[in-house]
């Protein structure tokens, strides 16, 4: 396909030829070109299963931050791919699918945003790392859900702080710390769709369950929990646990790396509300698939781009997570 119509699709379309082990001509290319994949927790099975290295957003700004790789193929959506390349101008950062955004970052226009921030001229700045570049360049500090509490609580008693963009976040962080942050009005598709009718019948089903709830989650969900912590923090806590069922409400991808450490262990996704479905997917994450993959490495399209002032603002919140993460030994 000419490269006009690569274009119009966001993807590299282009056939592969029929019976390839794809699995070994990704390593082969990822060999040849000096390539890492970066994979994150809410990928497709097939894709965890090839990447270099997977994780939660945090680990891989950490991964991307550190590697000594020419290119980095991000296999998550479009703001990880931005952080990536933030982080490291001088690399060639690729995206299997430039559709793959985020209804989250999609809920916090920059333009909005900036706006707001104008607003309350006094308040520090906390953006969640799913933002775009440009939010994250009017921001003081970037943070995850792993590490949001713990910069929060470095900051003084008495700061004022806009955060932003996830509300469900935020009024979590509010609840944990004391604080009373100026929230904006965003959240994540996926995570607002749990219910707490459907975790109950769940319950119900399994009585000695413990129920693992994303921050993200509305508080009712939240309330439901044994443990509210980003993926990487429930899955440290179900591998340490003494638990043998688990009802998961995060996004279904998850599981695959639960499953992997705890083959013993029974994990059961919380279905959405309104749903015949038994687990709720990102249909962004999975819109990477291992053909999309092959064809980014082959083709090293489609490229992620972040305009230099826009990057040379929004390197400063990131970096500055990054080190306080570190001091915090997170």
């Amino acid at each position: 396909m000419e490269k006009e119509g690569w274009l119009r699709k966001g993807y590299v379309d282009e056939p592969v030829e029929k019976g390839a082990d794809l699995k070994n001509e990704i390593r082969r290319l990822c060999k040849e070109k000096n390539a890492v994949i970066l994979g994150h927790f809410y990928q497709a099975d097939e894709i965890q299963e090839i990447a270099d290295f997977v994780g939660d957003s945090l680990a891989l700004a950490q991964w991307a931050a550190k590697t000594n790789a020419d290119i980095i193929v991000m296999c998550g959506v479009h703001f990880m791919g931005e952080t990536a390349k933030i982080l490291c101008p001088e690399k060639k950062v690729l995206i299997p699918d430039l559709n793959a955004g985020c209804s989250l970052a999609d809920s916090c226009p920059a333009d909005k945003f900036v706006e707001f921030v104008k607003e309350h001229p006094d308040h520090t700045v906390i953006s969640y790392v799913n933002t775009s570049a440009a939010v994250k360049a009017v921001t003081d500090i970037v943070v995850t859900s792993t590490n949001a509490k713990q910069i929060v609580d470095s900051l003084p008693a008495d700061e004022k702080i806009i955060f932003g963009p996830d509300r469900n976040l935020g009024n979590y962080i509010n609840s944990v710390t004391g604080r009373d942050m100026l929230l904006w009005n965003g959240a994540c598709h996926v995570h607002e769709k749990f219910s707490v009718e459907r975790i109950i019948e769940l319950k119900r089903q399994y009585p000695d369950a413990a129920v693992l709830v994303h921050p993200e989650c509305k508080s009712a969900v939240a309330r439901l929990a044994d443990k509210v912590a980003s993926t990487a923090g429930l899955l440290k806590y179900a591998v340490a646990s003494d638990k043998k069922d688990f009802i998961v409400a995060t996004e279904s991808g998850i599981l695959f790396e639960m499953r992997r450490k705890c083959p013993d262990k029974n994990f059961i996704p919380a279905p959405p509300e309104d749903s015949t479905c038994a687990c709720n997917e990102c249909n962004f994450m999975r819109l990477n698939t291992l053909e999309k993959l092959y064809n980014t490495l082959k083709y090293e399209w489609p490229e992620v781009q972040v305009d230099e002032n826009i990057a040379k603002d929004a390197i400063k919140p990131i970096r500055r997570m990054l080190e306080i993460s570190e001091k915090l030994g997170l």
